[in-house]
């Protein structure tokens, strides 16, 4: 038995109607599964390249304001504003406070947002003193996004870093 075009054409609407609301479903599914995490992961790595570049910043004007003219003292609290106005964005964010009037000193086993190295013979030049600042952000305990310091924690370690070094000329001292 053959049907007429009509019946046909009328039983594959039908039959369309009935698909409508699978391809939405489809489509948040997708949305939910598949696109969404990978906007979320690469917003987040925005972000963490954003703040590595402000630590890179905040290290590099801090060691900047070092080479200013005063005593050692001057020179770490001028070091330390300087690299606490670059990054306070990432500071407001963290509720991390630093205090300028006595920066501490870098560490490798402790955490400190900005930190100032008194002066001491430079590595390439022994003859000469240098002067460190070292900028730093906890991710692990302040993430963009909860959740994503276990994803990131295996890249980038819990504490990310900038370090900048300037040689001194203390003649002006």
């Amino acid at each position: 038995m053959h049907r007429s075009p009509s019946i046909q054409r009328h039983s594959n609407i039908r039959s369309l109607r009935g698909q409508q609301g699978v391809v939405a479903i489809e489509f948040a599914l997708v949305f939910l599964f598949g696109v969404l995490p990978l906007l979320l992961l690469t917003f987040s790595g925005v972000m963490i390249f954003a703040a590595q570049q402000t630590l890179t910043l905040a290290a590099a004007e801090g060691a900047r304001a070092a080479l200013h003219y005063g005593t050692t003292a001057q020179r770490a609290t001028s070091a330390c504003n300087a690299a606490q106005a670059s990054m306070q964005w990432l500071l407001t964010f963290s509720g991390d406070a630093t205090n300028c009037a006595t920066p501490s000193a870098p560490s490798t086993t402790s955490y400190s947002a900005i930190a100032v190295s008194t002066p001491s013979a430079c590595p390439s030049t022994p003859a000469m003193e240098c002067v460190t600042v070292v900028a730093s952000y906890n991710y692990n305990a302040h993430p963009f996004f909860p959740g994503t310091e276990a994803i990131y924690g295996w890249v980038m370690g819990a504490v990310m870093r900038s370090s900048a070094t300037v040689q001194l000329d203390l003649t002006g001292d």
